[in-house]
């Protein structure tokens, strides 16, 4: 039995942590683009989703991309699950869920960012920043962090709330 000292872990990237405050839409993946994770936030592109990538805007931000539920596989570590690369994918429109932060201290409200330029190491292009970068990263409307990160980066958002 795992016993926490301190401070449970904040959740799994890309999971709903707020069930009864969502809102999911099923759109198809876009096989040309694949996404590399589960809590990536994505854009629509000739109605299929993609995620969001260097020199995308603000505006271009449509959903995060949830795991689905109920489905797990045995094989894969928690946290550790690719999403399929065609498809049905669940897109969180609005609601809480949990995400790797890549860069900065969240807090409390703090402004989520999403770097579209100059990828580096443990900041990959798409990846969930606590921090503005100058033109290097977007901020995500209507969107902020629930409370400091866990040991292992992860931490809760409200989207559209």
């Amino acid at each position: 039995m795992t016993a926490y000292l301190y401070r449970m872990p904040s959740g799994i990237p890309g999971m709903v942590s707020r069930e009864e405050n969502k809102t999911i839409e099923t759109v198809p993946f876009d096989s040309a683009a694949p996404f590399s994770a589960f809590g990536l936030f994505g854009k629509i592109v000739n109605g299929k989703l993609q995620p969001i990538g260097a020199g995308d805007v603000a505006t271009a931000i449509y959903c995060l991309l949830v795991k689905p539920f109920p489905a797990n596989s045995s094989q894969e570590g928690v946290g550790t699950a690719v999403p399929p690369t065609s498809g049905p994918a669940n897109a969180l429109r609005r609601g809480y869920a949990t995400v790797q932060l890549n860069a900065g201290t969240a807090a409390l409200s703090g402004t989520v960012y999403v770097r579209v330029a100059n990828a580096s190491a443990g900041k990959p292009i798409g990846g969930i920043e606590a921090a503005s970068d100058t033109t290097n990263t977007i901020q995500v409307a209507n969107c902020t962090f629930m409370g400091a990160a866990d040991a292992s980066g992860n931490v809760e958002i409200a989207y559209n709330i």
